[in-house]
This record gives C-alpha cells, sequence and structure tokens, in this order.
C-alpha cells in the first residue's frame, strides 16, 4: 500500500476548508438560516490515524526470532502474535463501526486510544507470551477502531485512496521499520510503531465535532456469529477439517438469524445487495492474491533468480512503495471512470500479476507481479469499499464498510497459509 505526497495530501486537505460565513442581509426580512455544513477531517490526518496500524502489523516479520528468545518460546509458536493481531483486525472492525454508527465518533475514538494504549504497555512490560499476545490483540482492536473511524470519514474514493496508499507506505515500511528499531533497542519498541496514529486523535476529533451517533438497537448474537465464523475462515490454514466444520455449522446459524432479525448486525438488504457482495467478493480475491505474492514472490526470486536476501527486500520495498502510489492514482480517478471499468482494471491486473508469478523465472517480472499484486489490494481497498458504502442508506454505512473490511481481511490470513502449502508442495 503506499503513499501520497505532500502535495496530494495538500489538495486534499485544502478542499476540506469550512464553508465562508453568508454576507449580511440588506433587507429588513430575516433570511431562513440554515444547518451548517460539517467540515471534513483533512486527508492527511485520516491517514495518519489509520496507516500506522499497518506498521505495527508488519513490523513483526523480521523480527520473530528475536521476540522468541526473549520471551523463551519457539520461533513458530511466537507466529501466534501475527495471527493474533489478524484475528482481532478482521473481527474488530465490524464491531467498531458498529460503535460508531450506535454511539458516533467520540466515543469510538475514546475506547480505540485506550485499546491501543493499553495494548502497547502490556506488550512492552510482557515476561510471557500470553501477556504479549494479550497486548497485541488490544492493540490491533484500538486499530481497527481507528481504521473503522477513518475509513468511515473518508467519504470519497480519492480521500479513500490517500488512506489506503498510507496504508501501502507504512505496510511496506514495517518490516524493514521493525528491524531498525529491534537492533538500535528492543523489539518491545517495535511493536509500538501503531501507537503512532494516536497523534491524530485529538485533530481528528476536532474538525469531526459535528457527528451525530446513530440510533439501533445491538444485535450481540448477529455479533457473536459473524466473529466466530471469521475466527473459524482465518484458522483454515492451521486446522483445515475442524475450521470447514466451524464455518459450515456457524454460517448456517448466522443465515437463519438474518434471516429472523433483518436489520441486525449483518443486514439482510448488504447480502440481496449484487454491488456489495461483488465488492465484497472482490475485495478478498485480491487481497488473498497480495497476501500469497508478498510472501511467496521473495522465495521465487531466491530460488529462480539467485536473488540475495538484501537485493530482495530493496527490490520488493521500492516495489510495493511505486505500487501503492499508482493505486492512489486509480483512486483518484475511478470516479470518472465507472465502476465496471474499475473492476476490470484490478481483476485484469490482479490474474496478469497471478499469471506472471506462476510462469516467470524473471527477477525483476516476479518484483513487477508482486507490485501487480499490491496495487490491486490497494485499488481496491479504497475503491470498493465506496461502491460497498454506496449499496445501503447513509444511516447503515458504517455496517457496509465494517463488513467490507473484514472481507478484506480475511485476505490477510489465507494469503500466509496459502504461501504455505505453496512452498511445501
Amino acid at each position: 500500500m503506499s503513499s501520497t505526497t505532500a502535495s496530494t495530501v495538500s489538495t486534499a486537505s485544502t478542499a476540506t476548508a469550512a464553508p465562508a460565513a453568508p454576507a449580511p442581509s440588506t433587507t429588513a426580512v430575516t433570511a431562513p438560516t440554515t444547518a451548517p455544513t460539517p467540515r471534513q477531517v483533512p486527508a492527511f490526518w485520516l491517514a495518519l490515524l489509520a496507516a500506522p496500524v499497518a506498521a505495527g502489523a508488519n513490523a513483526p516479520v523480521l523480527i520473530l526470532p528475536d521476540m522468541a528468545r526473549s520471551l523463551g518460546v519457539a520461533t513458530a509458536t511466537a507466529t501466534w502474535m501475527v495471527t493474533a493481531f489478524a484475528w482481532a483486525m478482521a473481527a474488530g472492525t465490524p464491531l467498531l463501526a458498529a460503535l460508531l454508527r450506535r454511539r458516533g465518533l467520540k466515543p469510538l475514538l475514546r475506547l480505540s486510544t485506550a485499546l491501543v494504549v493499553g495494548g502497547t504497555v502490556l506488550v512492552a512490560i510482557a515476561p510471557w507470551l500470553p501477556v504479549a499476545l494479550a497486548g497485541r490483540v488490544g492493540q490491533s482492536l484500538g486499530g481497527a477502531g481507528l481504521v473503522a473511524a477513518a475509513m468511515n470519514l473518508a467519504g470519497s474514493a480519492r480521500r479513500m485512496g490517500v488512506i489506503s496508499s498510507g496504508f501501502g507506505v507504512m505496510g511496506a515500511a514495517g518490516p524493514l521499520l521493525g528491524a531498525t528499531l529491534t537492533d538500535a533497542v528492543s523489539w518491545r519498541l517495535a511493536f509500538a510503531v501503531s501507537a503512532i496514529a494516536l497523534l491524530a486523535v485529538p485533530a481528528v476529533a476536532r474538525y469531526a465535532r459535528d457527528a451525530q451517533p446513530g440510533e439501533g438497537r445491538f444485535d450481540a448474537r448477529g455479533a457473536t456469529l459473524l466473529i466466530a465464523l471469521a475466527t473459524a475462515l482465518i484458522l483454515l490454514p492451521t486446522a483445515p477439517l475442524p475450521a470447514v466444520a466451524a464455518a459450515l455449522l456457524t454460517a448456517v446459524l448466522l443465515a437463519l438469524h438474518v434471516r429472523r432479525r433483518p436489520e441486525g448486525f449483518v443486514p439482510s438488504t448488504l447480502l440481496r445487495s449484487p454491488l456489495f457482495l461483488i465488492s465484497a467478493a472482490l475485495g478478498v480475491t485480491l487481497s488473498t492474491t497480495y497476501f500469497t505474492l508478498l510472501f511467496t514472490v521473495p522465495s521465487l526470486l531466491q530460488d529462480r533468480a539467485g536473488w540475495s536476501k538484501g537485493a530482495i527486500g530493496t527490490g520488493q520495498l521500492i516495489t510495493l512503495l511505486t505500487a501503492s502510489a499508482l493505486s492512489w492514482l486509480l483512486a483518484a480517478s475511478s470516479a470518472h471512470l465507472g465502476r465496471a471499468a474499475v473492476r476490470t482494471i484490478l481483476v485484469t491486473v490482479g490474474a496478469t500479476a497471478v499469471a506472471t508469478a506462476a510462469f516467470s523465472a524473471s527477477g525483476p517480472l516476479l518484483l513487477l507481479a508482486a507490485g501487480a499484486a499490491a496495487f490491486t489490494a490497494t485499488g481496491a481497498n479504497a475503491t470498493l469499499s465506496v461502491h460497498a458504502a454506496s449499496a445501503t442508506t447513509p444511516a447503515q454505512r458504517p455496517t457496509a464498510i465494517g463488513l467490507f473490511a473484514l472481507s478484506y481481511q480475511l485476505g490477510g490470513a489465507f494469503g500466509p497459509g496459502i504461501t504455505t502449502l505453496l512452498i511445501l508442495s
């Protein structure tokens, strides 16, 4: 995912200035008043609110052995730090989006801040892996709330592109940043990078002070069933048979619940909307493709092209940053292109990335495949999330964005599992 230039952020921020005050009336008749137009949060603050979560998610990639030695566990066991973060992000996004809908922005920001701070403190002092896992879950849940807030405040594909590009930059830099902080200080500091997002909370709360809380009774059973389904799907790579059985059972129970409560945590209108279903299906597919190639291409570069680890890391970083910048251009022009054209571009580039990675032995072409997958995933997050949100009423917009984000986050769990199968085969 990627970065945007300072001029881009400046342009997005300038476009959100508050409207000018009306000129005084020249007649004795009092003109009718209208409600003031709420100011948009500048895109820079939205990107800062959400993007550090990507760095926090990817920071452990190169430092798991250091962390494992510190906590006295095997490196394979330490990978649960990654799995726990992915699970909490996937499950927490729709939950905290529901909080936004029912209570408004400021309660969401307060809870998310508390979770990030509490989780970061736990990771910093954790003497054992279970305590560190609890801290990672807290960090991820808080980050999910910040991401949900940023996505709901974006309002357009262009501004969503700034957020997704920020995700790309921080996600691409996360492993190198984590390794650098570990070498200089400690792996515990590397796990604290997501807390940078808290710098944006006061500004976002100030600009969005006019946001009104939504209404609706919380559907606890629907939320529980959806989280159980997401958990079963995330466990597919590690425990296929039990996970499949649990996923099928939970899916049936969730479907029955939606029939009884069509306006609950999973609205039936979204499940009947072709626009939402297509957007969510493409989101999880392109996200899975990206995360699969993200972990597979380095091995292919080493085996097929004979590249060193240093060359692979540098090449992949440059490629991912470039791809994320290009994805912002797609997001910025998506309104003019139209939905069908955007989908066609994403599917075509994504399929080309898979074919190139499967058959090419050229180092540059393999890097191009990874970049193409990053472009489609970041572009999908920016554009398809807007499509998904437009498939329902304004009141259910946070719900639609949260459920789309859940489907997208599932790719982060499927991709590494597919990579393991490909490498072992």
